[in-house]
């Protein structure tokens, strides 16, 4: 029998320690942990000719969308086809895989790496992938149903078992079967409650439900062991958002300033999307929130003209708009302009069916022109799937196109956006201050009282 991994999963190199150095690497990237690409450069120093190495290292690049990587990764994929040759059929459709990727056809990635997924059901590297990849692209259903296809073949006794448990529970909650996500979840961090993907997916279980105290709770209690993880930035925002939802704004503007404003100029875009979205939150409830838009939008100007992905460049925008970086701005729209004319990547669509309405919409609102920001919104509401993300995460368009017709005075459709909103999580203290708002524009007094009563029965409780 050949040389394989921990789970079994065939490795052409048969160098035992090389195999130990690639699961370490993996299980970092899995948990959140130290730094999975330092690691694999130590076993690739040692073992120069082991594939599976140089694929690791180029596949968990993709998942940073980000340029600055981009030369690394294509250098990893250069070095994993020189040693094709001996590589087995797996790690030939990693080869694809990352190959479709580095060309820009991510969705040709994504299907390379179920057809590894097939043939080797316990091949986590490519639930992995898959899984995170069709959360960048807002493939819903994948996220939940890559996972659906293996899980019956997995069990405790598999090393990792514990990721599947986080991946499936995430998958399930964006398609909304709560009950069922919670307990995969939970599941989950009984067997490892470090597990930080985990604790992520039982908070957007209770973010969607709307139970903020018991999210902030929740949060809290498990904080002392995802706060020191990579994820940590991430579940901070998740945090901020229980608090914001039920006007808790000092918290908010603590978990920022600790937790989310770093000094540094690393380039980590989720630090920066993370920091951005609740920024432009808090903006869109007309809180102050002093100078903190300007060293995020230091951050953001460097990679202005990327067009690498749209989720990005609507993140980018906000930050441009609130700081008053028109020429940053109108760098960032020419460059998705030009790019959506003479591309053919996977991104194309997301630009030109999101990412550039939004960029659009963003701009008007901090201009003002709050009719302008609901028309360039309005038509492309129920796509909004196609920016990527989480629902949480996305959750600020409908919150912006909301606000906006307030602001432009269209009280009718303000209001069907707020009882659409108060329908998927009456406990929000918000949703319910924007049906006061929506019938108070309408002369509607009474109701307005009541979704105001509604609204302080909350905060009570």
């Amino acid at each position: 029998m050949g040389a394989s991994d921990c789970r079994g999963i065939p490795v052409s190199y048969p160098v035992a320690n090389a195999i130990e150095g690639l699961d370490r690497a993996q299980e970092m990237s899995l948990a959140f942990r130290g730094d999975a690409i330092a690691e694999i450069d130590k076993v690739i120093a040692e073992h120069p000719s082991f594939i599976m190495a140089h694929l690791f290292k180029a596949a968990w690049l993709t998942q940073a969308m980000e340029t600055r990587i981009y030369g690394d990764m294509v250098k990893a994929v250069q070095d994993a086809e020189n040693l094709i040759s001996n590589g087995n059929d797996r790690e030939k459709g990693h080869l694809a895989a990352v190959k479709c990727w580095i060309e820009g056809d991510f969705y040709g990635a994504v299907q390379r790496w179920e057809a590894v997924l097939t043939h080797y059901p316990l091949d986590l590297f490519a639930l992995q992938l898959v899984h995170y990849t069709d959360v960048l692209l807002g493939d819903v259903v994948g996220q939940r149903d890559v996972v659906a296809r293996v899980f019956n073949l997995w069990d405790e006794g598999i090393p990792g078992f514990e990721f599947v448990l986080g991946f499936y529970s995430f998958g399930l909650e964006e398609n909304r079967d709560f009950m069922h996500a919670e307990e995969m979840g939970r599941r989950a961090l009984a067997m490892r409650p470090d597990n930080p993907y985990a604790v992520h997916a039982v908070a957007h279980v209770m973010e969607m439900k709307g139970r903020h105290s018991g999210g902030i709770r929740f949060m809290n209690d498990h904080a002392v062991r995802w706060g020191t993880s990579n994820f940590a930035n991430h579940l901070w925002w998740h945090t901020s958002l229980f608090h914001l939802d039920i006007d808790e704004i000092d918290p908010v503007f603590t978990i920022y300033d600790d937790h989310l404003c770093s000094s540094n100029s690393s380039g980590d875009k989720y630090e920066e999307l993370d920091a951005s979205a609740l920024l432009w939150r808090l903006q869109l409830l007309d809180v102050d929130v002093g100078e903190r838009w300007t060293n995020l939008a230091d951050k953001w100007e460097r990679s202005a003209a990327d067009t690498l992905y749209a989720f990005n460049d609507v993140h980018a925008m906000m930050t441009f708009v609130s700081d008053n970086r028109t020429d940053a701005a109108k760098t960032l729209l020419t460059a998705n302009e030009r790019y959506v004319e003479n591309a053919s990547d996977a991104n194309v669509a997301m630009s030109r069916e999101m990412g550039i309405p939004f960029c659009l919409a963003i701009q008007d609102f901090k201009a003002g022109k709050y009719g302008d920001c609901v028309d360039h919104l309005l038509p492309v509401r129920y796509m909004t799937h196609r920016l990527g993300g989480s629902f949480a995460q996305r959750d600020v368009i409908g919150w912006t196109l909301l606000e906006a017709a307030l602001r432009s005075r269209r009280f009718d459709l303000a209001l069907g956006l707020a009882n659409e909103r108060t329908a998927l999580k009456p406990t929000s203290v918000q949703n319910w201050r924007y049906v006061a708002r929506a019938f108070r524009g309408l002369g509607d007094r009474s109701n307005a009282d009541r979704a105001d009563a509604k609204a302080q029965s909350l905060l009570a409780a």
